[in-house]
């Protein structure tokens, strides 16, 4: 039954705040303390892009409970009863004596405090290349606040003019729209064949070529080698293929690891992510002490695998598992994570949750995969572009994850996708699922039951798809394939892609047969602008006696390459 029990929560941002509101609802006679080393607490880290941005300008909505009061030492105790000790940090722990060592920064003085749980929340720390220059002024990363005032103060004294972002993942994208929004010349730099990694090259290269219709400058599959220096301050980069690019600022963006020092010194156990190991109780090597949030690595849902997965919305219900648990002994459980996130880019939105097409082979998963197209709602709606690609297990239709790009609702599309998943629904559930429908929210057939319906269609043979990847291949190789555009000539005019196709409208297709190869068997590639034409024109073709009709997934919105105009 709950008690007078003690409990210290180490970690005051996400995790830690979560799991001590929670053990106080669940009982009201405790003793919880949070150690917090920095002077804030409960921040909200996921919108620091977006202040430094000038998404909005009041800093204390960073810092702010839902009803409004600044969630600080004394909104603590006042609304909880909860011991909050900022500016002060955890350096060890006795397990034996069941104490955890303290520090306060501002006074040097040390203290023991006693628990009868403990509740490890410590986050995760930036990684910093070890490059010569590293230490320069000018050069920092964005995860702390402290670090967020710094780059909302160079937004706003307006005295910076370039900046290179290193590292294309969830930070470093939205980075450069917010270094953009404040005015400055932006260039990303990612070591890896394309930003934004959990998304397949395909759907990344999309993104990529939207970041630089908004005046970022890509660079992928190029790291850096150091960071130039003038009387102290950065003032370039140095690329690992020699190139140089100036600037005056640098924000580096090259991941996470999970912040277990002080679990490891204490000999608890560490698993392969760097993360502490802990059980579906979130409860680590020692029974006494639970752990949630970015210091953890937890179990990845589809493979089975340890995973590290610093998402705050995760970290909140790791949160609130523990609170639980260690007031009222393990009751309740975290299963694990499917990987579903989501950023910001711009105008666009990239997403996804469960496997991509690589990380399912990696998985050993016999994968089948579709590109579709669509806008999200009627075009007199207002509908904008989503992009999605669609991994499935082959033999049975099981959905295995999703990506979805575009200007339009792409959060609603992961959160239909990742419930899917965790119902471990197949692709013949989807295609006839009763979702929401009125103009102003959707189309008559939802973008992802629409992708459903094209699964289907691929696994029942009636689409012959190819991606965009492999129609490239085959033009740049000089492979004999017939690739004929179905659009209108307004359309055509407008834009092309350029790799020797014809122009054959869908309308004029039936009287225009004898312009197609005489060879039945020849390739014939087609498509359209989402390929929903193209489909169409493939049944027209198969129909009269060809055997080879291929049609390019998601048509011309879906090209990854260059286009003529």
């Amino acid at each position: 039954m709950p008690g007078n029990k003690r409990i210290v929560v180490v970690g005051g941002v996400a995790a830690g705040p979560k799991a001590a509101a929670k053990a106080r609802r669940l009982d009201q006679q405790a003793e919880i303390t949070i150690i917090q080393r920095e002077p804030e607490l409960s921040m909200a880290t996921c919108g620091y892009p977006y202040y430094v941005g000038g998404h909005f300008n009041d800093r204390n909505a960073l810092l702010s409970a839902g009803t409004g009061p600044i969630r600080n030492p004394a909104y603590f105790w006042s609304v909880k009863r909860i011991t909050a000790r900022t500016e002060t940090e955890a350096v060890g722990i006795d397990r034996e004596g069941k104490t955890v060592l303290c520090r306060d920064i501002r006074s040097g003085e040390t203290e023991q405090i006693p628990y009868d749980r403990l509740i490890l929340a410590t986050g995760a720390v930036p990684n910093v290349p070890p490059v010569p220059g590293v230490n320069l002024d000018g050069i920092t990363t964005l995860h702390s606040l402290s670090d967020t005032d710094y780059l909302r103060r160079v937004r706003d004294e307006r005295k910076t003019v370039k900046a290179v972002v290193i590292g294309g993942g969830l930070i470093g994208v939205e980075g450069c729209e917010a270094l953009r929004a404040s005015g400055i010349e932006v260039t990303l730099v990612e070591l890896q064949p394309q930003a934004l990694g959990f998304l397949d090259w395909e759907m990344a290269k999309l993104v990529e070529n939207y970041l630089r219709s908004k005046s970022v400058d890509v660079i992928t599959g190029n790291g850096i080698a150091a960071f130039l220096g003038d009387d102290g301050r950065v003032a370039g980069v140095r690329l690992g293929d020699g190139t140089e690019l100036p600037c005056q600022l640098a924000v580096l963006a090259v991941g996470v690891k999970p912040n277990s020092t002080l679990a490891r010194e204490a000999g608890l156990a560490i698993g392969a992510t760097g993360g502490v190991i802990v059980n579906e109780y979130m409860q680590t090597s020692d029974e006494n002490i639970y752990a949630a949030g970015d210091c953890i690595e937890t179990k990845h849902l589809m493979t089975g695998e340890p995973a590290h997965a610093p998402f705050g919305d995760l970290a909140n219900l790791q949160g609130r598992v523990v609170g639980e648990n260690a007031v009222l002994g393990n009751r309740v459980t975290f299963p694990g994570t499917i990987a579903t996130g989501i950023c910001k880019v711009f105008d666009y939105a990239a997403g996804a949750t469960g496997l991509n097409e690589g990380s399912a082979r990696d998985a050993g998963l016999d994968a089948v995969t579709v590109i579709g197209a669509s806008l999200d709602k009627p075009g007199y709606m207002g509908g904008q572009l989503l992009i999605s690609k669609l991994v499935v297990e082959k033999k049975s239709g099981r959905i295995l994850g999703v990506q979805c790009v575009g200007p339009g609702d792409v959060s609603r599309q992961i959160a239909q996708w990742a419930m899917a998943i965790r119902g471990d629904l197949a692709v013949e559930d989807l295609v006839n699922a009763d979702l929401p429908y009125a103009p102003p929210f959707s189309l008559a057939i939802d973008h992802g039951i629409m992708m459903a319906h094209i699964m289907q269609n691929k696994r029942k043979g009636r689409l012959k798809g190819i991606s965009a990847r492999e129609v490239k291949g085959r033009v740049d190789s000089g492979a004999p394939s017939f690739i004929i555009d179905y659009r209108s000539p307004e359309e055509y005019r407008e834009m092309r892609l350029g790799v020797g196709e014809k122009l054959i409208p869908l309308p004029t297709l039936r009287d225009r047969l004898v312009e197609l190869p005489e060879d039945k068997n020849a390739e014939i590639i087609c498509y359209c602008r989402v390929s929903l034409r193209a489909y169409e024109a493939s049944l027209i073709l198969e129909a009269n006696g060809w055997k080879n009709v291929r049609v390019m997934e998601g048509g011309v919105v879906a090209w990854p390459y260059e286009r003529e105009t």
